[in-house]
């Protein structure tokens, strides 16, 4: 009994011994595990970090310019490496993708693409009436002068400049033409506003492509004055007509009168003459008559004249 007891406690010691030894053996297998996957995902944070870093570093290097657009390059500083000064510079970068150095170069991307603007203004005309006018303009900038539009106007040099050149040549074109001429002549006066206008635009390397005034309207006094006109013109005409009217109808009666005068004349000799006429004028009479009672149907008979008391 002692043996046997003793025997059973030396089995469960060495059954806690092999669990402990086991017991270590996974703990330390877990170690080892937990530390590669430190060790890993430090290897990948780093690899991504440096992946952050290298891709960050190569788009601050690198700028695209889009279809339609053209860029000029500004330099905060003299650029030792490509002997280029500080400001903006005169070559005009195409479409594509540029090479640049990182904070010392910033590229300025211009559209210069044909753009429709439409500019409205109100203005007096010769004699003092007022006008609305709305002109239309497609404009681009000159490409190969980018570096000088962006040194002196900016990205935004039509906010700057077109409104302001169309409405002063608008001003001095229209102030020459009285509200008749602007409506009877609206093809000349758009004519000489394309001609002053791109002449003006040239001066700020601005191409205007094409100009059309697509609206013009007077106030309410000169509208109510042209519609009151229009019916005054309206009644003249009228009045013409039946003034001409009436003349034709007193020619027309003079005519008549000639013509009755005349055949009474050669009526009045004819009788001088004999009774021939008379004569004439009784048969044709006669064969009228003759003709109209035949086709009645009422009639049976034609009494003869010959014979009397039958």
């Amino acid at each position: 009994s002692g043996a046997s007891q003793g025997f059973l406690r030396a089995c469960s010691a060495r059954s806690r011994s092999e669990a402990a030894r086991t017991s270590a053996r996974s703990s330390a297998r877990d170690q080892q595990q937990d530390a590669a996957v430190d060790r890993l995902m430090v290897r990948l944070g780093s690899i991504g970090i440096g992946l952050t870093v290298g891709a960050s570093a190569v788009s601050s290097c690198i700028y695209d310019v889009d279809g339609g657009k053209m860029a000029v390059m500004f330099n905060r500083f003299p650029n030792p490496f490509t002997g280029e000064g500080a400001g903006i510079q005169r070559r005009v970068v195409g479409e594509g993708t540029h090479l640049k150095w990182p904070w010392l170069q910033d590229p300025k991307v211009f559209d210069v693409r044909t753009r429709p603007r439409a500019i409205p203004t109100v203005t007096g005309t010769k004699d003092l009436q007022m006008v609305n006018i709305t002109l239309r303009l497609l404009s681009r900038p000159k490409q190969d002068a980018l570096p000088i539009i962006y040194s002196r106007l900016g990205l935004d040099y039509d906010e700057r400049i077109l409104p302001s050149i169309a409405n002063e040549v608008l001003k001095s074109v229209v102030a020459q033409y009285d509200a008749e001429e602007l409506l009877k002549k609206r093809e000349a006066v758009s004519r000489e506003v394309k001609d002053q206008l791109i002449q003006r635009a040239a001066d700020f390397h601005i191409v205007l492509e094409d100009i059309a005034i697509t609206h013009l309207t007077f106030g309410k006094e000169f509208a109510s004055a042209i519609e009151k006109k229009q019916v005054a013109q309206q009644d003249a005409e009228r009045q013409r007509f039946v003034v001409a009217k009436a003349e034709q109808e007193k020619k027309a009666m003079v005519i008549r009168a000639e013509g009755e005068a005349e055949a009474a004349k050669l009526i009045s000799e004819a009788l001088k003459k004999g009774q021939g006429l008379i004569n004439l004028r009784r048969l044709e009479a006669a064969r009228d008559i003759t003709s109209t009672i035949a086709k009645s149907k009422n009639i049976v008979f034609i009494p003869s004249g010959s014979h009397h008391g039958g």
